[in-house]
């Protein structure tokens, strides 16, 4: 099922070209492992934890090349995960995370590329796409 892992939440409009040309030289490569490795509690939602020290060290990567242009959230540490259940009660967030905890089992993610998206004011626009090497 196709989902998405957000590496940063808000970067600035007039680093389009340099950060395209970033993910293209990371998506040259093999993609990076990944794991769903457990259950997060996101407060009015639920969440699959991911783990891959490989998009970890890319998104480091990125962050110190774009030093000085990252909000506040963006310089904080980053928790990967794939959400599932978003803006819920309290209650319904418990119950979902109970039942999934009941039947988890930690397995492979396959990370098929790096994508940019531009905000329009309601809709995620699509900049560009970058496949890894070896994806489809």
């Amino acid at each position: 099922m196709p989902a998405h892992l957000t590496l940063f939440s808000q970067l600035p409009p007039g680093i389009e070209r340099e950060l395209g040309q970033r993910l293209a030289t990371y998506a040259a490569a093999s993609a990076p492992r990944a794991r769903l490795t457990g259950i997060m509690d996101m407060g009015g939602g639920t969440a699959f934890r991911v783990e891959s020290e490989e998009l970890a060290d890319i998104r480091e990567d990125l962050a110190q090349a774009l030093h000085g242009l990252l909000s506040a959230q963006d310089r904080g540490p980053w928790s990967p995960h794939v959400t599932v259940q978003n803006k819920v009660e309290t209650r319904a967030a418990k119950a979902l995370q109970a039942m999934l905890r009941g039947t988890f089992i930690s397995q492979p993610l396959a990370v098929k590329g790096l994508a940019s998206w531009r905000y329009v004011g309601g809709p995620w626009e699509p900049i560009r796409r970058h496949m890894f090497r070896g994806s489809a």
